[in-house]
């Protein structure tokens, strides 16, 4: 897919706002044209711009809104603004969803993906509590997507329960490991919430590299994947 000059700076996709963040934020989506299959999502850790980035610059090949995909471009706007994994209030979005194993325990985090768990962010006063939480939810409960892809940095995997199609095609597309666990505990996180409603959550861990080197690699391999995916739904 051609990512031509006049095409690289503007966004053409209709969007509509699905709630506001701590700090005033608009919370954006594209909608689908028809029902929605595929939710893509990225950045609900702020720290995670690259995912924005990314899944930006794959959009920016179209003209006009997908059939069946809906997409959330920053799903954590004060998160990215600030450069905090968290939101504006210091809370990781994606430990503050309402699941039956939430926790109010300080969530561990790394700074850096060698390193040990040396940050400490909040879960939330409660679950689902959080303005940005509670929009995501209301805007999936209203969409009533098939799937949904969260894009998150940057172990390099696909982290999913089980090689559907789905997986199978991202794994293809990114040539990333599947793997069926992350490999620790996350309570409250945005999969435990959809594994209880019977949603499938697929989570899209991009490789250590930086932006513009993750569109080169990726950027016209992802926007050929969700053409095709939209095209078979």
């Amino acid at each position: 897919m051609e990512f031509s000059k006049e095409r690289r700076g503007i966004l053409r996709l209709k969007s509509e706002v699905y709630g506001t963040s701590v700090l005033g934020a608009p919370l954006r989506y594209f909608p689908c044209s028809d029902s929605c299959r595929l939710l893509v999502l990225a950045a609900i850790h702020g720290e995670e711009a690259e995912t924005t980035f990314l899944l930006s610059r794959a959009l920016r090949a179209f003209d006009a809104n997908f059939r069946s995909i809906a997409f959330v471009l920053c799903a954590n706007p004060d998160g990215v603004a600030l450069g905090t994994r968290g939101n504006a209030n210091g809370v990781d979005l994606n430990r503050n969803f309402a699941t039956s194993n939430w926790v109010a325990s300080p969530v561990p985090s790394r700074s850096i993906l060698e390193a040990s768990r040396d940050t400490l962010l909040s879960p939330g006063s409660a679950p689902g509590g959080e303005p940005e939480t509670r929009a995501l939810t209301a805007l999936i409960e209203g969409l009533k997507p098939v799937s949904i892809l969260s894009m998150h940095s940057p172990i390099g995997c696909v982290d999913a329960p089980a090689q559907t199609s789905l997986v199978q095609g991202l794994r293809s597309t990114f040539g990333l490991p599947w793997v069926p666990d992350i490999g620790y505990s996350t309570p409250g996180s945005l999969g435990t919430w959809c594994k209880e409603r019977h949603l499938e959550c697929v989570t899209l861990e991009l490789p250590r590299l930086a932006s513009e080197l993750l569109f080169e690699r990726y950027g016209a391999p992802f926007a050929e994947f969700l053409e095709r995916f939209d095209r078979a739904c």
